[in-house]
């Protein structure tokens, strides 16, 4: 008995561009782990790699704020989108990203015992606005950046209300130069973020499991080539390089002229603008990233309940 769904052949088709009949032997042979039926569609050059935001479905809002060498993000889910909406749920999120600014960590069990302004704690505050607007809700994670000198600069792609959205950005750069002359630069970086979803700052930086996985991908797709053993391993090695050169964000080609390196792009900008310019840090968070929300088949929950 096969162990996956129709809905499994689907999400896999969505996640990997296959066809019916390919998604369904390698859910078959995967014994239905998704994960590796992706893989080994990827291996036989039937699907493309693909981030696992995009098939993530969890609601709520990032809210970003930055108060001068120092910037934060934060998650906070909802179970609706209609509450992301909501006026009470984004003055919370607001309120909370702001609170957030004034910690010396990343900790959200810190961030939820911190003081809400007007009083209680903001544990307090998100368990009254759950009561109140009758849904769960969950302050999911954070992260701060900062630079000793230079600009913090944020943004937030398709933004909700000022400083709320789906996709919020921050970028740190460390430089001798004004935090105006830096605006524009940062700016460009935040959407280019925004937009390529670099895995991280740089390749020595990326997960080693992630670069693992892709290196038996590579394996396997060499093996299947039939060429030369030391061929083979060349293959292997050009295509872990290529990886992480294209995930690493320094390495990644600037989205405005796809022609230069972020990392040279930043160099350049210093030296036109008189000053030294480093990119060390940057946050994206994107809605729900990495949470797989439970998809209800309407139709069959309105015959259980005709037939209850």
């Amino acid at each position: 008995m096969a162990n996956f769904t129709a809905a499994d052949v689907k999400k896999l088709r969505e996640m990997s561009g296959a066809g019916m009949m390919d998604a369904k032997k390698a859910l078959s042979e995967a014994d239905g782990d998704l994960d590796a039926a992706v893989d080994a569609l990827r291996a036989k050059g039937l699907a493309t790699a693909q981030k696992k935001s995009s098939r993530t479905a969890a609601e709520g809002l990032v809210g970003v704020a930055v108060e001068g060498t120092k910037g934060v993000a934060v998650e906070v889910n909802s179970e609706t989108d209609f509450v992301a909406k909501n006026d009470k749920f984004q003055a919370f999120v607001r309120t909370v990203t702001k609170v957030a600014l004034t910690l010396d960590n990343d900790d959200v069990e810190a961030l939820k015992a911190a003081d809400y302004p007007g009083g209680g704690s903001v544990s307090d505050k998100l368990t009254d606005n759950i009561a109140t607007i009758g849904e769960n809700q969950q302050i999911r994670r954070m992260k701060t950046v900062s630079v000793s000198q230079g600009a913090i600069t944020s943004y937030v792609h398709n933004a909700a209300a000022e400083g709320l959205g789906k996709i919020g950005v921050l970028v740190a750069l460390e430089s001798d130069l004004s935090a105006d002359t830096l605006e524009p630069l940062g700016k460009q970086l935040a959407m280019h973020i925004a937009s390529m979803f670099p895995q991280a700052l740089d390749a020595e930086s990326l997960d080693p499991a992630i670069i693992e996985r892709e290196r038996k991908i590579a394996q396997e797709k060499a093996a299947e080539s039939g060429k030369p053993e030391a061929v083979q391993e060349k293959m292997v090695e050009g295509a872990v390089k290529k990886y992480a050169k294209e995930n690493a964000l320094l390495s990644q080609m600037f989205v405005m002229d796809n022609k230069t390196s972020v990392e040279d792009t930043v160099a350049k900008f210093g030296k036109e603008n008189g000053g030294s310019v480093k990119l060390t840090d940057y946050v994206r968070y994107q809605l729900g990233e990495g949470i797989e929300k439970e998809e209800s088949d309407f139709a069959a929950e309105v015959a259980a309940a005709v037939g209850g």
